[in-house]
């Protein structure tokens, strides 16, 4: 598994001794941290699972985790695990997170903390009104409609899926989740949530929802005209192809044709007929029903059979 560390200091110790039997290998990763995360932990944790590795310069949390990723990968392990070090994700939950993947549903689990009602009882209502609005958009970037709580940073990966992956690509600081689930749609791997509870100790979140905003919206869209043009004109072209395109038209047909009447008839101060009217409604209202079908295939093509145990591996890779 692998540790993101970076001022955790106070919580670190308590987090890598709560870590089952059943982990057989825990990076820990110093991100040029101003208080020696790194060398703290050498120091104070005598565990032999633990291994300590730095990056030369702070690249962020997805910079640490992509770290650990490329360090498990050369100790061929199965399956990675991603916790923070700051206390918030129970390490108890790690067999949870596993399961499906060993038992061949997903490829990729995530926590959720918006699975049961009275895990949100502790969340900030910023957090949470903020988490609700990036769901929806990483559900239309990434087609991963069955995920929600897309910053939770609890996660596991098959490292066969991994392999699949850019990692050098990937973002990384606060969209790296958000990213990861992405790069996994181009895969057509398996994501499934994982129900899990959050802890708010002492810990300060560098995450400003306010702020984090504006830039993820712009980061999403990006995303979805990219996962649209590659899974809807270059990998394949089928029937959702075609109604987001005749929607589209229709759709843009019908608005500048009812705006140029409506500026016309505004100009020389004659009303638009019933007829004018109704040829301007009916190509919306097509376009409108043919962009929601497109949005139905969308949410229907959601990955459902897990990737990895189709790929042939790298190396043997030992359970």
């Amino acid at each position: 598994m692998t540790i993101p560390c970076y001022k955790v200091r106070n919580h670190i110790l308590q987090v890598l001794a709560a870590i089952p039997s059943s982990v057989t290998k825990i990076y820990a990763v110093d991100d040029c941290c101003p208080e020696g995360s790194g060398d703290f932990i050498e120091a104070n944790c005598h565990d032999p699972r633990v291994q300590v590795l730095r990056n030369p310069i702070n690249l962020g949390v997805g910079g640490a985790v992509t770290t650990g990723y490329r360090q498990a990968l050369k100790d061929e392990m199965d399956i990675v695990v991603k916790v923070d070090g700051d206390g918030q994700m129970d390490p108890q939950l790690i067999p949870h997170f596993v399961r499906p993947i060993r038992k061949g549903r997903a490829d990729y689990t995530k926590g959720n903390r918006f699975y049961r009602h009275e895990s949100l009882r502790g969340m900030p209502r910023i957090r949470l009104v903020g988490n609700a609005m990036l769901s929806f958009l990483t559900k239309l970037s990434c087609g991963y409609w069955n995920v929600m709580d897309p910053t939770n940073g609890y996660t596991a990966i098959h490292t066969q899926v991994l392999r699949e992956l850019p990692l050098e690509k990937l973002e990384t600081r606060y969209f790296f989740e958000s990213d990861m689930l992405f790069r996994l749609n181009t895969a057509r791997a398996v994501v499934k949530d994982v129900p899990m509870d959050a802890v708010y100790a002492d810990e300060t979140s560098g995450l400003n929802v306010r702020k984090i905003l504006p830039e993820f919206a712009a980061k999403h869209l990006s995303r979805l005209c990219r996962r649209y043009v590659y899974n809807y004109w270059l990998r394949d072209f089928n029937i959702g192809s075609l109604y987001s395109l005749m929607g589209g038209l229709f759709l843009m047909g019908g608005t500048l044709f009812g705006l140029g009447h409506w500026v016309s008839s505004g100009l020389q101060g004659i009303p638009a007929t019933s007829g004018t009217v109704m040829l301007a409604a009916l190509p919306i209202l097509i376009g409108t029903q043919l962009l929601i079908a497109f949005l139905h295939y969308d949410i229907s093509s959601t990955p459902q059979e897990p990737l990895h145990p189709h790929l042939s591996p790298h190396q043997a890779h030992p359970e």
